[in-house]
Protein backbone atom coordinates (compact mmCIF):
# COMPACT_ATOMS: atom_id res chain seq x y z
CA UNK A 1 0.00 0.00 0.00
CA UNK A 2 1.40 3.39 -0.94
CA UNK A 3 1.74 6.45 1.18
CA UNK A 4 -1.68 7.86 2.11
CA UNK A 5 -0.67 11.42 1.35
CA UNK A 6 0.63 10.57 -2.12
CA UNK A 7 -2.49 8.56 -2.88
CA UNK A 8 -4.78 11.38 -1.74
CA UNK A 9 -2.90 13.91 -3.88
CA UNK A 10 -3.12 11.55 -6.86
CA UNK A 11 -6.89 11.19 -6.52
CA UNK A 12 -7.34 14.97 -6.44
CA UNK A 13 -5.03 15.62 -9.39
CA UNK A 14 -6.28 13.03 -11.87
CA UNK A 15 -9.10 15.09 -13.40
CA UNK A 16 -6.62 17.80 -14.40
CA UNK A 17 -5.17 15.40 -16.97
CA UNK A 18 -8.44 14.65 -18.77
CA UNK A 19 -7.93 17.10 -21.68
CA UNK A 20 -4.35 16.11 -22.50
CA UNK A 21 -5.16 12.43 -22.05
CA UNK A 22 -7.97 12.82 -24.59
CA UNK A 23 -5.47 14.20 -27.12
CA UNK A 24 -3.09 11.32 -26.43
CA UNK A 25 -5.75 8.62 -26.72
CA UNK A 26 -7.10 10.26 -29.90
CA UNK A 27 -3.69 10.09 -31.54
CA UNK A 28 -3.37 6.47 -30.43
CA UNK A 29 -6.84 5.35 -31.55
CA UNK A 30 -7.72 7.77 -34.38
CA UNK A 31 -11.28 8.26 -33.12
CA UNK A 32 -12.56 10.95 -30.78
CA UNK A 33 -15.42 8.92 -29.31
CA UNK A 34 -13.10 5.99 -28.59
CA UNK A 35 -10.58 8.39 -27.06
CA UNK A 36 -13.20 9.76 -24.66
CA UNK A 37 -14.11 6.22 -23.62
CA UNK A 38 -10.43 5.34 -23.15
CA UNK A 39 -9.84 8.40 -20.97
CA UNK A 40 -12.84 7.60 -18.82
CA UNK A 41 -11.59 4.02 -18.39
CA UNK A 42 -8.12 5.37 -17.57
CA UNK A 43 -9.42 7.66 -14.85
CA UNK A 44 -11.63 4.94 -13.38
CA UNK A 45 -8.65 2.56 -13.21
CA UNK A 46 -6.47 5.31 -11.76
CA UNK A 47 -9.00 6.25 -9.08
CA UNK A 48 -9.24 2.60 -8.07
CA UNK A 49 -5.44 2.31 -7.88
CA UNK A 50 -4.59 5.56 -6.12
CA UNK A 51 -3.67 3.54 -3.04
CA UNK A 52 -0.89 1.96 -5.12
CA UNK A 53 0.62 5.29 -6.15
CA UNK A 54 3.79 5.65 -4.11
CA UNK A 55 5.14 8.86 -5.65
CA UNK A 56 8.29 7.20 -7.02
CA UNK A 57 7.38 8.50 -10.49
CA UNK A 58 5.43 11.62 -11.37
CA UNK A 59 1.65 11.43 -11.29
CA UNK A 60 1.67 12.32 -14.98
CA UNK A 61 3.89 9.35 -15.87
CA UNK A 62 1.79 7.05 -13.71
CA UNK A 63 -1.53 8.03 -15.29
CA UNK A 64 -0.06 7.86 -18.82
CA UNK A 65 1.10 4.33 -18.12
CA UNK A 66 -2.51 3.42 -17.35
CA UNK A 67 -3.79 5.28 -20.44
CA UNK A 68 -1.25 3.51 -22.66
CA UNK A 69 -2.36 0.12 -21.39
CA UNK A 70 -6.01 1.03 -21.99
CA UNK A 71 -5.20 2.04 -25.59
CA UNK A 72 -3.09 -1.06 -26.20
CA UNK A 73 -6.03 -3.19 -25.02
CA UNK A 74 -8.32 -1.33 -27.42
CA UNK A 75 -5.88 -1.86 -30.30
CA UNK A 76 -5.39 -5.57 -29.62
CA UNK A 77 -7.80 -6.52 -32.42
CA UNK A 78 -5.34 -5.19 -34.98
CA UNK A 79 -7.84 -2.88 -36.69
CA UNK A 80 -6.61 0.57 -37.65
CA UNK A 81 -8.41 3.66 -38.84
CA UNK A 82 -7.46 5.48 -42.03
CA UNK A 83 -8.30 8.24 -44.48
CA UNK A 84 -9.46 7.29 -48.00
CA UNK A 85 -6.07 8.12 -49.54
CA UNK A 86 -4.44 5.57 -47.25
CA UNK A 87 -6.48 2.78 -48.83
CA UNK A 88 -6.54 3.43 -52.59
CA UNK A 89 -5.46 5.72 -55.38
CA UNK A 90 -7.31 8.89 -56.45
CA UNK A 91 -10.55 8.60 -58.41
CA UNK A 92 -12.16 10.46 -61.28
CA UNK A 93 -14.05 13.47 -59.95
CA UNK A 94 -16.94 13.00 -62.38
CA UNK A 95 -17.85 9.54 -61.05
CA UNK A 96 -20.28 8.84 -58.16
CA UNK A 97 -18.81 7.98 -54.75
CA UNK A 98 -19.97 4.37 -54.52
CA UNK A 99 -21.28 2.79 -51.35
CA UNK A 100 -20.40 4.14 -47.90
CA UNK A 101 -18.05 2.04 -45.80
CA UNK A 102 -18.25 1.13 -42.12
CA UNK A 103 -17.74 4.22 -39.93
CA UNK A 104 -15.25 2.27 -37.78
CA UNK A 105 -12.82 2.28 -40.73
CA UNK A 106 -12.18 6.02 -40.75
CA UNK A 107 -10.14 8.52 -38.79
CA UNK A 108 -12.52 10.86 -36.96
CA UNK A 109 -12.05 14.64 -36.64
CA UNK A 110 -10.99 16.09 -33.30
CA UNK A 111 -12.92 19.15 -32.04
CA UNK A 112 -10.68 22.03 -30.96
CA UNK A 113 -12.51 23.71 -28.12
CA UNK A 114 -9.44 25.80 -27.29
CA UNK A 115 -7.93 27.44 -30.43
CA UNK A 116 -4.76 28.44 -28.53
CA UNK A 117 -4.18 24.86 -27.38
CA UNK A 118 -4.86 23.63 -30.92
CA UNK A 119 -2.26 26.01 -32.30
CA UNK A 120 0.26 24.72 -29.75
CA UNK A 121 -0.48 21.11 -30.74
CA UNK A 122 0.32 22.09 -34.34
CA UNK A 123 1.31 19.25 -36.67
CA UNK A 124 0.60 16.53 -34.11
CA UNK A 125 -3.19 16.76 -34.51
CA UNK A 126 -3.38 17.20 -38.28
CA UNK A 127 -5.53 14.54 -39.90
CA UNK A 128 -2.69 13.36 -42.15
CA UNK A 129 -0.34 12.95 -39.18
CA UNK A 130 -2.91 11.07 -37.09
CA UNK A 131 -3.57 8.79 -40.08
CA UNK A 132 0.17 8.21 -40.51
CA UNK A 133 0.46 7.22 -36.84
CA UNK A 134 -2.00 4.39 -37.44
CA UNK A 135 0.58 2.62 -39.62
CA UNK A 136 2.82 2.14 -36.57
CA UNK A 137 2.62 -0.89 -34.28
CA UNK A 138 0.77 0.28 -31.15
CA UNK A 139 3.80 0.35 -28.82
CA UNK A 140 5.90 2.28 -31.33
CA UNK A 141 2.96 4.63 -31.80
CA UNK A 142 2.80 5.27 -28.06
CA UNK A 143 6.57 5.80 -27.89
CA UNK A 144 6.55 8.36 -30.69
CA UNK A 145 3.65 10.33 -29.22
CA UNK A 146 5.05 10.26 -25.69
CA UNK A 147 8.52 11.37 -26.75
CA UNK A 148 8.01 13.70 -29.72
CA UNK A 149 4.58 15.16 -28.94
CA UNK A 150 4.27 15.10 -25.16
CA UNK A 151 7.91 15.55 -24.21
CA UNK A 152 8.45 12.47 -22.03
CA UNK A 153 12.08 11.50 -21.42
CA UNK A 154 13.58 8.25 -22.63
CA UNK A 155 13.78 7.05 -19.03
CA UNK A 156 10.09 7.81 -18.43
CA UNK A 157 9.05 5.94 -21.56
CA UNK A 158 11.28 2.99 -20.67
CA UNK A 159 9.68 2.79 -17.23
CA UNK A 160 6.22 3.10 -18.76
CA UNK A 161 6.89 0.20 -21.14
CA UNK A 162 8.92 -1.86 -18.65
CA UNK A 163 11.90 -1.92 -21.00
CA UNK A 164 15.46 -0.59 -21.13
CA UNK A 165 16.29 2.95 -22.19
CA UNK A 166 18.16 1.52 -25.18
CA UNK A 167 15.04 -0.38 -26.25
CA UNK A 168 12.88 2.73 -25.84
CA UNK A 169 15.29 4.78 -27.97
CA UNK A 170 15.42 2.08 -30.63
CA UNK A 171 11.62 1.97 -30.81
CA UNK A 172 11.56 5.75 -31.19
CA UNK A 173 14.00 5.71 -34.09
CA UNK A 174 11.98 3.04 -35.90
CA UNK A 175 8.75 4.90 -35.24
CA UNK A 176 10.07 8.18 -36.60
CA UNK A 177 10.67 6.71 -40.05
CA UNK A 178 7.11 5.43 -40.59
CA UNK A 179 5.08 8.68 -40.36
CA UNK A 180 7.65 10.29 -42.67
CA UNK A 181 7.30 7.44 -45.16
CA UNK A 182 3.50 7.64 -45.20
CA UNK A 183 3.26 11.44 -45.25
CA UNK A 184 2.33 12.48 -48.78
CA UNK A 185 4.71 15.28 -49.79
CA UNK A 186 2.28 16.51 -52.44
CA UNK A 187 -0.20 17.34 -49.67
CA UNK A 188 2.45 19.14 -47.62
CA UNK A 189 4.47 21.26 -50.08
CA UNK A 190 5.25 24.18 -47.76
CA UNK A 191 5.10 25.12 -44.09
CA UNK A 192 1.70 25.88 -42.58
CA UNK A 193 0.79 29.56 -42.82
CA UNK A 194 0.43 31.81 -39.79
CA UNK A 195 -2.89 31.95 -37.95
CA UNK A 196 -3.65 35.34 -39.54
CA UNK A 197 -3.04 34.03 -43.07
CA UNK A 198 -5.13 30.92 -42.38
CA UNK A 199 -8.03 33.06 -41.17
CA UNK A 200 -7.94 35.08 -44.38
CA UNK A 201 -7.68 31.97 -46.55
CA UNK A 202 -10.48 30.24 -44.62
CA UNK A 203 -12.76 33.24 -45.04
CA UNK A 204 -12.01 33.37 -48.77
CA UNK A 205 -12.74 29.66 -49.04
CA UNK A 206 -16.03 29.93 -47.16
CA UNK A 207 -17.15 32.82 -49.33
CA UNK A 208 -16.11 31.10 -52.57
CA UNK A 209 -17.80 27.83 -51.62
CA UNK A 210 -21.04 29.54 -50.61
CA UNK A 211 -21.07 31.38 -53.95
CA UNK A 212 -19.97 28.21 -55.72
CA UNK A 213 -17.34 30.32 -57.43
CA UNK A 214 -15.20 27.73 -59.21
CA UNK A 215 -12.71 30.32 -60.45
CA UNK A 216 -11.99 31.59 -56.94
CA UNK A 217 -11.84 28.05 -55.55
CA UNK A 218 -9.32 27.12 -58.24
CA UNK A 219 -7.14 30.04 -57.21
CA UNK A 220 -7.23 28.92 -53.57
CA UNK A 221 -6.46 25.25 -54.22
CA UNK A 222 -2.93 23.93 -54.54
CA UNK A 223 -2.35 22.16 -57.85
CA UNK A 224 -2.20 18.81 -56.01
CA UNK A 225 -4.94 19.54 -53.45
CA UNK A 226 -7.00 16.56 -52.30
CA UNK A 227 -10.68 16.14 -51.51
CA UNK A 228 -11.85 13.05 -49.64
CA UNK A 229 -15.30 12.02 -48.47
CA UNK A 230 -15.47 9.60 -45.52
CA UNK A 231 -17.40 7.29 -45.15
CA UNK A 232 -16.89 6.87 -48.90
CA UNK A 233 -13.56 5.44 -50.06
CA UNK A 234 -13.53 7.90 -52.97
CA UNK A 235 -11.01 10.73 -53.01
CA UNK A 236 -9.69 13.08 -55.66
CA UNK A 237 -6.45 14.90 -56.33
CA UNK A 238 -5.95 18.04 -58.36
CA UNK A 239 -8.05 21.05 -59.27
CA UNK A 240 -9.67 19.54 -62.42
CA UNK A 241 -11.05 16.49 -60.60
CA UNK A 242 -12.20 18.52 -57.59
CA UNK A 243 -14.03 20.89 -59.93
CA UNK A 244 -15.50 17.95 -61.83
CA UNK A 245 -16.83 16.58 -58.54
CA UNK A 246 -18.32 19.89 -57.38
CA UNK A 247 -19.98 20.63 -60.71
CA UNK A 248 -21.02 17.01 -61.33
CA UNK A 249 -22.02 14.48 -58.62
CA UNK A 250 -21.87 17.14 -55.86
CA UNK A 251 -23.67 19.93 -57.73
CA UNK A 252 -26.44 19.80 -55.11
CA UNK A 253 -23.96 21.59 -52.80
CA UNK A 254 -24.50 24.80 -54.76
CA UNK A 255 -26.01 27.41 -52.47
CA UNK A 256 -24.72 25.78 -49.27
CA UNK A 257 -24.03 27.76 -46.14
CA UNK A 258 -20.88 27.24 -44.06
CA UNK A 259 -20.70 27.68 -40.29
CA UNK A 260 -17.14 27.96 -38.91
CA UNK A 261 -15.61 25.53 -36.44
CA UNK A 262 -12.13 24.17 -35.63
CA UNK A 263 -10.91 20.60 -36.04
CA UNK A 264 -7.47 19.01 -35.76
CA UNK A 265 -5.80 22.39 -35.47
CA UNK A 266 -7.30 23.53 -38.78
CA UNK A 267 -10.27 25.66 -39.84
CA UNK A 268 -13.39 23.59 -40.31
CA UNK A 269 -16.94 24.28 -41.45
CA UNK A 270 -20.31 22.76 -40.90
CA UNK A 271 -21.78 22.60 -44.41
CA UNK A 272 -25.55 22.97 -44.76
CA UNK A 273 -27.23 22.28 -48.09
CA UNK A 274 -30.46 24.07 -49.04
CA UNK A 275 -33.57 21.97 -48.52
CA UNK A 276 -35.50 21.20 -51.71
CA UNK A 277 -38.66 22.68 -50.16
CA UNK A 278 -36.87 25.95 -49.40
CA UNK A 279 -37.40 25.57 -45.64
CA UNK A 280 -33.89 26.41 -44.57
CA UNK A 281 -30.74 24.31 -44.72
CA UNK A 282 -29.96 20.78 -43.61
CA UNK A 283 -26.63 19.40 -42.30
CA UNK A 284 -24.55 17.83 -45.02
CA UNK A 285 -20.86 17.54 -44.05
CA UNK A 286 -18.16 18.69 -41.68
CA UNK A 287 -15.37 20.06 -43.85
CA UNK A 288 -11.86 20.14 -42.39
CA UNK A 289 -9.61 22.38 -44.50
CA UNK A 290 -5.83 22.09 -44.43
CA UNK A 291 -3.35 24.67 -45.70
CA UNK A 292 0.32 24.88 -46.64
CA UNK A 293 1.92 28.09 -47.77
CA UNK A 294 -0.84 30.27 -49.24
CA UNK A 295 -2.94 27.46 -50.71
CA UNK A 296 -5.45 24.85 -49.60
CA UNK A 297 -3.85 21.42 -49.78
CA UNK A 298 -6.64 19.23 -48.46
CA UNK A 299 -10.38 19.18 -47.81
CA UNK A 300 -11.87 16.28 -45.86
CA UNK A 301 -15.67 16.27 -45.88
CA UNK A 302 -17.02 14.00 -43.15
CA UNK A 303 -20.60 13.04 -43.88
CA UNK A 304 -21.58 11.60 -40.48
CA UNK A 305 -23.36 14.77 -39.40
CA UNK A 306 -25.67 13.07 -36.89
CA UNK A 307 -22.70 12.29 -34.67
CA UNK A 308 -20.28 15.05 -35.61
CA UNK A 309 -22.41 18.20 -35.59
CA UNK A 310 -23.45 17.92 -31.91
CA UNK A 311 -19.82 17.18 -31.00
CA UNK A 312 -18.73 20.39 -32.70
CA UNK A 313 -21.59 22.47 -31.32
CA UNK A 314 -23.18 22.88 -34.74
CA UNK A 315 -26.99 23.26 -35.04
CA UNK A 316 -29.11 20.55 -36.66
CA UNK A 317 -30.86 23.05 -38.94
CA UNK A 318 -30.33 26.55 -40.30
CA UNK A 319 -33.29 28.83 -41.06
CA UNK A 320 -33.72 30.38 -44.44
CA UNK A 321 -32.10 33.77 -45.01
CA UNK A 322 -29.91 35.35 -47.71
CA UNK A 323 -27.18 32.95 -48.60
CA UNK A 324 -23.80 34.11 -47.52
CA UNK A 325 -20.79 32.49 -45.90
CA UNK A 326 -20.37 32.88 -42.16
CA UNK A 327 -17.13 34.64 -41.20
CA UNK A 328 -14.22 32.30 -40.47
Amino acid sequence: MGDTGAASAAAEGLEAYRAELTGYCYRMLGAYAEAEDAVQETLVRAWRKTGQFEGRSSLRSWVYRIATNVCLDALASGNRRALPMDLSGPADGASPPGRPQDAALWIEPFPDGDPEAAATAGESVRLAFVAALQHLPPRQRATLILRDVLGFSAREVAELHDCTIASANSALQRARTTPAAHRDSARDPAPRPSDAVRRVLAERYATAFARYDMEELSMLLHVDATLCLPPYAKWMRGVPDIQAWLTGPAVGCRGSRLVPAMANGSPAFGQYRPRPDGAGYTPWALQVVDFSGDRITGITAFRDTDRLFPRFGLPNHLPDHPRRAAPA
